[in-house]
């Protein structure tokens, strides 16, 4: 059935006056108009819906009625004892409850709820879809999205409004009348929002007649038929201190709308991260195809449009591009947003680190670890640091010289940050400055860019408002200064973007807290004066969240929020003429460089992280991508014209469309061209190019890749003078073609113009002969020509290469198998300056005999000085590990981690990396004034964390590995915390501390049951929390949550405390195997 019938159905089932399907078996009355409306628009209509409603629900209690029989099904059935599409009326609702008049089962559970307004909406298309969830989120119902594009594009219109509080049961409820009255208040007021909401939505829908919801789109994004004067439009929001003599007077502050609607605080919820993408979320649209032509929304004049016709704003230009393959540290560690990332020396090499953000391995939260990438190869390594800044997000980072600077960011909802970092190529750990000067306020989502000694910052938003003042920090001498706002001054903005290029820094785009921006400045970095730009050319559509970056004379814009439909492309402003246009970039398609970064490293354009999280789509993170921008110059070549305005000559030149494999090119580290087994494409002079010109391109690519003489390692280029396009071929068709020319120069017979006459019916028919190939290529009057791009470029390898190149050498030398070459591994961990093999790696018995050459050749292949291989945990009481040590004089490591200095033998205590999540949020906790007490301590997995971070008051720490003991005691010792901490040797059923602590942690797996005994009676009187580690199953997870509880209950009573047993929170940490999942809960005992 098409969507005209599936409307004409449901229309006709809503006007039937049989009830429908609903428990109320009709429309509500408020919601009618506004149902009216979307069902009058050709492309909608309504297939279910509520206004919004205050009830009470009574419902069977766990392991009763239809659950007992479904335990995994969420709905438990039950009834409304109350309920109402209109305000509340207190004194019914305590009559129901209170009155005995209620019709609930004795036992079922009572819940009180405000529920707001909810509609389902089909729509012809994505389009239709995606206009409507624009206008519904800028109407406030900022939860809708897209729930279905498979066979229907469905849409759910929502919002967050709602309350849902326990009662207690039909026989013994735990709340007063009073309660209930407080409640009904509470429900009341938001059910009055809820109508403010839907009024708003069903007047803008009225107010756009409903048609055309791109135009609904346009105007949620703040575009308009006119350009906006954003200056004035501040109005009175500015706020100017008074105190001109005041070191902060030149602070411009936009405060933010009171009703939080378009702001980047607006929908935050505590520590998860939805909240702090939730502006980004409420652009993720597809736009008005017009909004690329800039006509109706004000991108400049007639005489601009007339030359924008003549520019290559139209044409799809291609830069290689490819995902950028990882390896050392796993690439879960680069699903960031938020993070910041810049260019970072490493001896004489150029890396690219990447510090904090929000995503990672395991539970998705902020980040603080410093990775380093290098680009060439895809190896990426965390950095070993004693000292790092705070998980954030929002920051920036800035290189000055051999130094990396770290300001501001989000650490919370409410940790807005201005602390200053640095960190030296030389040295190995983050310093926090203490700076002097102006004061610099707290701020994320601002912008920064270095020029010779100084930062300039610009904009950012805090939880007072947006900024728009320029703060300048001097490295020298660690001072802020500002600079009075003058001239052209940009508007207060936060999610913007800043880069430098000689003496000036150029800043586009980012959000005023209303609308997206498109404006373009300059600014001086001698005269401290903003100049607004007036450039040429496609101009970018607004945005914000984006990535700029400067190449040469070009500087760059992609990415960023609205979507658009030219997502895949990256927009060129050439920085001498002042022209944009635009280049294509495929794979960008296929991603969400929302919040990404952007790194010039070289000739190459490196793209990290991005994505969002929304209810239409769910997390996103993107893959690592890395785009060559050298052949961008030689794309493009200007003239002037007879009227003296600059116009592109370019001729009609085909696309290339290679394959995403084909497009690599050189860049693609880990890619081989299929002609590397006959000769690599290189001579002994060198790689070679077949130079033609552009008429003939299309008909020489199609007989270059037909007989595979086309070099698929390397990429197809266009010449410099924009005239010639040059083919990567291999010797084989050099050698070929040599011949063919010798016996040409001696046939009378030969016609070059026949060939080419015939060639195009010929390879349709797939009938082309070697020689008649050769021949037409030969009439192209195609010349060879040395490589020297490749030549100039050393080839990079990945440490798998030079480990397989390595060890083939030494199989071969030694006349053994090269099937044992699939023994090697593909991933490997880092342990301090260990290098930690997978146990399956090597396993043949085979390498024993030449494991003395063996084992320097993979250590030096992953730059390791130091190599191990996994073994399993020994299943006895005290976990040894059985890491055994392939190269190194010992076992023993120093590893840094969350800011905490572990040490151990690797080859007798276990380590496990997946565990840092918990360890951080354990290091987290506020345990000022708490004694904890840790029944399994190891080496101080989570002591020191208890101990270091989180400031306990005591820690008593049981331990009975003497291992583990050794290098517990040390490390104790090492962070400075030995002070307040008792290390007790032995079992803990017998070492304990009994009614002392305040927090117990059992941290053993598979199960710690055997110490919950222990662990009850550690407890206080008043009772605490008790930390439960163990490995479940995940379709036992309820069952097994039941169980801790109900056992620490009765464990309770056998010790006479007469306690209220509850969970407190569930940590899912890591997937221990296939379906085993090691959770940790958090069980609070209360006295009753």
């Amino acid at each position: 059935m098409d969507f005209a019938r599936r409307k004409s159905a449901a229309l006709a089932a809503l006007s039937s006056p049989a009830p429908d399907k609903s428990p109320k078996g009709g429309v509500d009355a408020p919601i009618a108009p506004l149902l009216e409306v979307l069902n009058s628009h050709p492309d909608l209509f309504t297939t279910s819906s509520c206004s919004g409603r205050v009830s009470v629900l009574a419902q069977p209690q766990e392991g009763q009625g239809q659950g007992a029989a479904k335990p995994k099904k969420k709905a438990r059935g039950g009834g409304w004892v109350y309920v109402s599409h209109e305000p509340a009326d207190p004194d019914a609702v305590v009559e129901q409850l209170f009155g005995g008049s209620g019709s609930a089962a004795a036992g079922d559970e009572l819940v009180f709820r405000f529920e707001p307004m909810i509609v389902a909406v089909e729509c012809r298309d994505s389009v239709s879809a995606a206009a409507l969830v624009a206008a519904a989120i800028s109407a406030g119902f900022r939860e809708s999205g897209i729930t279905s594009l498979q066979k229907r594009a469905i849409v759910a219109i929502r919002c967050s409004i709602r309350m849902e509080v326990p009662l207690g049961q039909t026989d013994q409820l735990v709340v007063s009348p009073e309660y209930i009255r407080y409640l009904v208040r509470i429900a009341n007021c938001k059910m009055e929002a809820n109508k403010k909401r839907m009024d708003g939505f069903l007047d803008l829908l009225q107010t756009k007649n409903c048609q055309g919801l791109s135009g609904l789109s346009d105007s949620c994004n703040g575009s308009s038929s006119q350009p906006i004067d954003h200056r004035a439009s501040l109005g009175l929001e500015v706020k100017i201190p008074l105190d001109k003599g005041a070191k902060i007077n030149d602070d411009c502050l936009v405060k933010k709308r009171r009703n939080g609607r378009n702001n980047c605080h607006a929908d935050d919820r505590g520590a998860s991260e939805i909240g702090e993408v939730s502006l980004e979320a409420q652009y993720f649209e597809n736009q008005d195809s017009t909004w690329s032509k800039g006509v109706e929304h004000g991108f400049g004049n007639a005489k601009r449009l007339m030359l924008e016709e003549k520019l290559p704003g139209n044409k799809k230009y291609h830069l290689s591009t490819a995902e950028l393959k990882i390896s050392g540290e796993p690439i879960e560690k680069l699903f960031l947003w938020g993070q910041s990332s810049c260019v970072f020396t490493v001896g004489e090499e150029q890396r690219i680190l990447t510090f904090g953000g929000f995503g990672g391995p395991g539970r998705h939260s902020r980040r603080n670890y410093s990775l380093l990438l290098d680009h060439k190869s895809g190896l990426l390594t965390e950095m070993i640091l004693k000292e790092f800044p705070s998980p954030r997000l929002g920051h920036t980072l800035t290189s000055v010289g051999n130094s990396t600077y770290v300001i501001g960011g989000r650490g919370g909802p409410s940790e807005i940050l201005d602390d200053v970092w640095v960190l030296q190529s030389s040295e190995n750990t983050w310093l926090r400055l203490e700076c002097s000067g102006n004061t610099f306020r707290p701020r994320h989502r601002h912008a920064a860019a270095a020029a010779a000694s100084k930062i300039f910052v610009f904009g950012g938003v805090s939880n007072e408002g947006i900024y728009s003042c320029m703060n300048i920090f001097d490295t020298k001498c660690m001072e802020w200064s500002t600079i009075d706002a003058t001239g052209e001054w940009p508007c207060a903005r936060h999610s913007h973007s800043l880069v430098s290029h000689g003496s000036k820094l150029f800043m586009f785009g980012g959000h005023d807290g209303q609308r997206p921006l498109k404006d373009f400045y300059s600014f001086d970095t001698t005269t401290l004066r903003w100049n607004k730009e007036s450039t040429n050319g496609g101009t970018p559509s607004p945005r914000f969240s984006h990535c700029m970056f400067v190449y040469k004379n070009y500087l760059g814009i992609l990415g960023g929020c609205p979507i658009t439909e030219n997502n895949q492309e990256v927009t060129l402003l050439n920085l001498k003429h002042g022209i944009w246009f635009s280049v294509s970039i495929p794979l960008l398609s296929q991603c969400l460089c929302v919040r990404s970064s952007s790194v010039v490293i070289e000739d190459d354009l490196v793209i990290l992280g991005g994505g969002a999280s929304c209810y239409a789509f769910g997390t996103k993170f993107n893959q690592p991508i890395i785009v060559d921008l050298h052949s961008m110059e030689s794309m493009f070549k200007n003239d002037d014209n007879k009227d003296g305005m600059l116009v592109q000559s370019c001729d009609e030149m085909p696309t290339f469309d290679l394959s995403r494999d084909e497009q690599n090119g050189i860049i693609g580290h880990d890619i081989k061209s299929q002609n590397d087994a006959c000769s690599g494409g290189f001579t002994d002079s060198g790689p070679l190019i077949f130079q033609l010109e552009k008429k003939y391109a299309k008909l020489a690519k199609d007989i270059l890749k037909k007989f595979g003489w086309l070099d698929l390692a390397r990429k197809v280029r266009m010449s410099h003078d924009n005239s010639h396009v040059l083919f990567p071929v291999n010797e084989a068709f050099h050698v070929l073609n040599t011949d063919e020319h010798i016996k040409m120069e001696h046939d009378d017979s030969y016609t070059p113009g026949e060939s080419l006459a015939f060639t195009e019916n010929k390879l349709a028919r797939d009938g082309l002969s070697l020689q008649n190939a050769l021949e037409t290529l030969s009439s192209c009057n195609g010349i060879f020509l040395k490589d020297e791009l490749a030549i100039s470029r050393k080839p990079s390898k990945s440490p798998q290469t030079i480990m397989k190149e390595l060890v083939s050498s030494l199989l071969e030398t030694k006349g053994m198998p090269s099937q044992l070459l699939e023994q090697l591994p593909t991933r490997w961990e880092t342990l301090g300056d260990i290098i930690i093999l997978p146990k399956t790696c090597f396993k043949d018995p085979l390498w024993e005999s030449v494991s003395e050459e063996l084992w320097p050749l993979v250590s030096k292949s992953l730059g390791a000085q130091r190599l191990a291989r996994q073994g399993k945990i020994m299943p006895n009481g005290t976990r040894d590990s059985t890491l055994e040590l392939l190269l190194g004089d010992n076992g023993w490591v120093t590893h840094h981690e969350n800011g905490i200095r572990y040490s151990l033998d690797a080859t007798k205590c276990m380590f496990s990396s997946g565990n840092r999540s918990e360890k951080l949020r354990m290091g987290q906790l506020n345990c000022k004034d708490e004694v904890v007490v840790d029944l399994f301590a190891g080496i101080g997995y989570f002591v020191l964390p208890f101990l270091v971070k989180a400031n306990a008051k005591f820690v008593y720490a049981c331990e009975w590995n003497p291992h583990a003991l050794e290098a517990l005691r040390r490390n104790v010792r090492d962070n400075h915390v030995q002070d307040r901490c008792l290390v007790l040797e032995g079992d803990n059923r017998v070492t304990a501390p009994k009614g002392v602590a305040d927090r117990v942690c059992l941290g053993l797996l598979p199960s710690s049951e055997c110490s919950w005994d222990t662990a009850v009676a550690s407890l206080r009187v008043e009772g605490g929390i008790l930390h439960i580690h163990g490995n479940v199953n995940d379709s036992d997870e309820a069952r097994w949550l039941d169980s801790v509880v109900e056992s620490i209950s009765n464990i309770a009573k056998a010790h006479g405390l007469s306690w209220s047993v509850s969970l407190e929170h569930v940590e899912r940490v890591k997937w221990y195997g296939p379906h085993i999942r090691h959770l940790v809960v958090d069980v609070r005992c209360r006295p009753i």
